[in-house]
């Protein structure tokens, strides 16, 4: 018996070789995906490691000494004790470091200067000046700093180690040790204060409180021989490389862990480190892979099944003779049933003994290609659904003979099936279980386990096998009335479609490689668009500069301006923005930009207004603000109506003209009747602007009212209009009347404003914030706003954010504080040197963000690599239907050539037997494929949703929802074109074969 079957499987060879390849491939389905899982784990921590940011490649250990401390009890920690648990870190070096405060260098006692030791410092300065510390009492310190203090090498000053004094406020530093003489040994500069040697100290950071970001570095011995107060000893270790690669993970996991449980033992040392951050993120990646990759396996698998059951079905059609033999001759029914089905069932177990190869081949293959340097790394666990896809795959083979093995003899000798019409009962189940999954799918928010899982895969199924019950009717409609008009070609080709055993299951197999091939294009081009969106629109720009706000006074909104205007005099590649207080009413985020220059700069929402409109719409035409010049401020007020024990403060908010900050001057507390005040103001000596003048309360909580009449403040004029925000009513000739009813400073001042600010202030808004209300002021005070374009989503700040001019918004502070997370937004025609412009003007960068850059780390995050897979399984789909296609063909070709050709002899025009030879498929074809990128997109719409495209924690931004239609169309075009060259090579074999019978 098995010699008769090897020679069935000889005769027909070709169709026996085509049925191995499709159990291949469904073996190389089941294989492929968990093998590609893995490479894509490994891709994604490699990815993570590449990209990770300074803190998530380093540790540090602490220990803080407090020699005024009143309890001395653990006072001084040696940061030494964790030597031993450090020795087993292997693959880090290790950076010693330790620095106190000091007072003494300083004019001021608001911040202390820090006298830092660390290993090999003057390897990583530029000395301006001098040389480096070699003794003790050597000090350096920064070029900056020197020539603010008029210091150079060879000075000698003297330091004390320093302790904070908390009864005052804000906080001041006070001498709490004997004083130490050093010598400045030289001067320095820092080329790269973001260089992985510095680690997270902050030595160069600057502002309010802080100091002017220049340690004074010196020896170690120096350090020994003073007596402090307060001092941090530290290590860093820094990860070599090599160290975190993707083999090693667990091992430095453990070390760590090692180490932190030794910390937590040891009082006193603390340990501070972001590679755990980075584990999280890797694992994260790992989790949105393993949901993404099972989302088309699933469906392949599935085609690769019923590719199976179609050709084995359809070829035991084409068998029906043999079999008829077989069952007349009397054979016993095992002898019959192998017979019948061992020559499929041999080829799709050779087929699926070498998909098990094929399949980590082919993944070894794509990985090399597209994750270079991560490997594949192949073990036995990618072979685990193997087995169970080969019994599925020979239990498809034996499903589909059920219909010969089982029929009488004399159905089995009728040419002929009976075309069954209601729907059978594996169509049935594959619906029910599709609705029962999308229900599920949508019950549980999108999760992607249980049956979830199998929804995309179950509704593309179902939808094409509904597809093929409703197309082949009409086909057949049409072939007949083409018949009945004359039309022979495209009849007999449409009643090959409609009426031949299988067309329909191979119509709706067609339409389902199709869909596979159009929902992974969804998928794919959906989340490029999504990652385009998350590095354009969540950066703002091409490129953010992020600012350092300054020691005092910090960096205002005016200097901000006008060093950005400066650089960029015709704006068209520089921005200025900072972040608004609390942005609007609830708290809502806000940005200020420049917005002359919105339209050459940021990047913008689809879908929403026009750059440019909205960008005249936030800065309308507005007079100058009041302005005056001198070294005092002059303001003649009467003051009435107020209760004997209430007092009010008048104060006014004033901006330089020549970039020297903001404040607000305290007039004083204002005394019934008409007085004059008088206070000195150095910052407005070369010119300042007037934002506000506000009334508030003095020492009660509950309201205090009375009347306020400005007569004169500098000598400005005060009859070209003014406006209150809230608390206050105000009439103006040629002096301002104020009715105020105020609280105390600063939650109850009441505030006037020139009309060089709008009112309502103009903004525009994404989410549900204005068209009317009020937002919260630079100054924190309520202002009314109206809304002047609704946007899908604010540049970098999100859905629910609001927008407005940084003039406008520097127009109406009255806090007296700098710009808020000061930025520079830099648009796709900005220089090369464009930090060295901007530091120039005496802006420190503190952070470079390039949206390019984002979208390279998005694109090696675990949803972009696993979506790799769509791309995979979309080829191995239309490589399905191409070999099931080939395969149908061949089964058909000989009975449907004696069948033309006997129609030939009756007399049947060549060219009209070559119509419907050459155009039977490929119209086949074409109607499936539309109907499959139909399905496609359908399934997309109702499930893609789920899928985890932009991480498991997307941005709060517009994220597209549909692929691009070209992309789509030309993905369709290439399906189209393998399918059509398959029928058109069976359609000519056909011919052929028809021509060659009639001879």
């Amino acid at each position: 018996m098995i010699n008769v079957v090897l020679a069935m499987i000889w005769s027909r060879r070709g169709q026996a070789v085509t049925l191995a390849l499709l159990a291949m491939l469904a073996v190389v389905s089941s294989v492929a995906a968990p093998a590609y899982l893995l490479a894509v784990e490994r891709a994604v921590a490699k990815g993570q490691i590449e990209t990770a940011d300074l803190d998530e490649l380093r540790f540090q250990l602490r220990a803080a000494s407090d020699a005024t401390a009143a309890d001395q009890t653990g006072a001084t920690v040696d940061i030494s004790s964790a030597g031993a648990a450090l020795d087993a870190m292997t693959g880090f070096s290790f950076i010693y470091s330790e620095e106190m405060p000091a007072v003494g260098l300083e004019p001021n006692d608001m911040f202390p200067s820090r006298v830092v030791f660390r290993q090999d410092v003057c390897e990583h300065l530029v000395l301006v000046a001098g040389r480096c510390v070699s003794g003790e009492g050597d000090v350096l310190i920064g070029a900056a700093s020197a020539k603010r203090l008029m210091l150079k090498p060879g000075d000698a000053f003297e330091l004390r180690a320093a302790q904070i004094k908390g009864d005052t406020r804000p906080p001041t530093w006070v001498a709490g040790a004997e004083p130490k003489t050093y010598m400045i040994a030289g001067t320095y500069r820092v080329p790269n204060p973001s260089e992985f040697y510095w680690g997270t100290h902050g030595y160069f950071i600057s502002g309010p409180f802080i100091g002017p970001g220049e340690p004074v570095f010196t020896t170690k011995t120096t350090l020994n021989a003073v007596q402090r107060t307060l001092s941090i000893a530290a290590i860093d270790g820094f990860a070599d490389p090599g160290t975190l690669d993707i083999d090693r993970l667990d091992t430095v996991r453990a070390d760590l862990a090692a180490l932190e449980s030794v910390t937590e033992a040891v009082s006193g040392i603390n340990l501070d480190t972001g590679i755990p951050r980075l584990f999280e993120r890797i694992e994260s990646g790992r989790a949105e892979a393993r949901l993404l990759v099972p989302v088309l396996a699933l469906p392949l698998v599935l085609l690769a099944c019923f590719s199976i059951y179609l050709t084995v079905g359809h070829g035991a059609e084409g068998r029906r003779d043999e079999i008829a033999v077989v069952a007349l001759r009397g054979s016993r029914w095992w002898t019959r049933w192998w017979l019948a089905t061992g020559e499929s069932l041999a080829a799709v177990l050779a087929g699926a003994l070498a998909g098990c190869v094929a399949g980590q081949l082919l993944v070894n293959a794509v990985s090399a290609a597209i994750f270079p340097g991560a490997g594949a790394d192949p073990t036995l666990s990618s072979l685990r659904y193997a087995p169970a896809a080969t019994l599925v795959a020979l239990a498809a083979a034996l499903l589909a003979q059920r219909g010969p093995l089982l029929s009488p003899v004399s159905a089995l000798l009728q040419r002929t099936t009976r075309n069954r019409r209601p729907i059978p009962v594996i169509e049935a189940v594959v619906l029910v279980l599709a609705v029962l999954a999308g229900v599920q799918l949508y019950l549980s928010d999108g999760s992607l386990d249980g049956l979830g899982t199998f929804a995309p895969a179950l509704v593309m199924l179902a939808l094409a096998l509904l597809a093929a019950r409703a197309v082949l009717p009409l086909v057949s409609r049409y072939a007949g009335r083409a018949l009945h008009r004359g039309r022979l070609g495209a009849g007999l080709a449409g009643l090959q479609l409609s009426r031949r055993p299988g067309a329909g299951r191979l119509f709706a197999l067609l339409a389902a490689a199709a869909a596979v091939a159009g929902f992974a294009t969804c998928a794919v081009d959906t989340a490029s668009q999504g990652r385009e969106v998350e590095a354009r629109l969540g950066t703002g720009a091409d490129r953010v500069l992020r600012i350092e706000t300054g020691p005092e006074p910090t960096l205002s909104r005016r200097r901000l301006l006008d060093a950005v205007r400066t650089v960029d005099p015709e704006g068209r590649f520089a921005m200025a923005v900072a972040e608004l207080p609390s942005g609007g009413s609830a708290g809502v985020p806000g940005l200020a930009v420049d917005s002359s220059r919105l339209a050459a700069v940021a990047s913008w929402p689809a879908g929403g207004p026009a750059i440019a409109e909205v960008a005249a719409k936030l800065r309308p035409e507005a007079a100058e603000r009041p302005s005056f010049k001198d070294d005092e401020i002059v303001v003649d007020v009467t003051l009435s109506e107020i209760a004997r024990d209430r007092r009010l403060l008048l104060g006014i908010a004033v901006s330089s003209q020549a970039g020297l900050g903001e404040t607000i001057v305290e007039i004083g507390v204002l005394k019934a009747g008409r007085n004059t005040y008088r206070q000195p103001l150095s910052l407005c000596a070369k010119g300042c602007w007037i934002n506000g003048i506000g009334i508030s309360g003095l020492g009660k909580a509950t309201e205090t009212t009375g009347k306020v009449v400005i007569n004169d403040v500098s000598g400005i004029p005060l009859s070209n209009g003014w406006w209150a925000s809230q608390k206050a009513q105000i009439t103006t000739e040629s002096s301002i009347v104020i009715n105020a009813s105020v609280r105390a400073a600063p939650a109850g001042t009441a505030w006037v404003r020139p009309k060089a600010t709008p009112t309502p202030v103009p903004l525009a808004y994404a989410g549900a914030g204005p068209p009317g209300g009020v937002i919260t002021s630079l100054g924190g005070d309520p202002i009314p706003i109206t809304g002047v374009a609704s946007l899908p989503a604010v540049p970098r700040a999100g859905r629910n954010a609001v927008l407005m001019d940084l003039e406008l918004a520097d127009r109406l502070a009255v806090d007296g504080h700098g710009a808020q997370s000061p930025q520079v937004w830099l648009g796709p025609e900005a220089p090369a040197d464009i930090v060295e412009r901007i530091s120039e003007q005496g802006l420190t960068v503190l952070g470079d963000t390039d949206a390019a850059q984002v979208r390279e780390r998005l694109d090696r995050q675990g949803p972009a690599l696993a979506l790799t897979f769509h791309i995979l399984a979309g080829v191995l789909a239309i490589l399905l239907g191409a070999g099931a296609l080939v395969l149908t063909v061949a089964v058909d070709r000989d009975r449907r050539a004696g069948d033309l050709s006997a129609l030939r002899a009756q007399g049947l025009p060549a060219r009209v037997v070559r119509r419907a030879t050459l155009w039977t498929y490929p119209v086949l074809v074409g109607f499936a494929v539309v109907t499959g990128l139909l399905v496609g997109v359908a399934t997309w719409w109702l499930t893609g949703w789920a899928l985890p495209l932009a991480g498991l924690t997307p941005p709060d931004l517009p994220m597209p929802g549909l692929p691009r239609l070209p992309v789509l169309l030309a993905v369709a075009g290439l399906v189209l074109a393998v399918f059509v060259v398959v029928a058109l090579a069976g359609g000519r074999d056909l011919w052929r074969r028809t021509e060659k019978g009639l001879s």
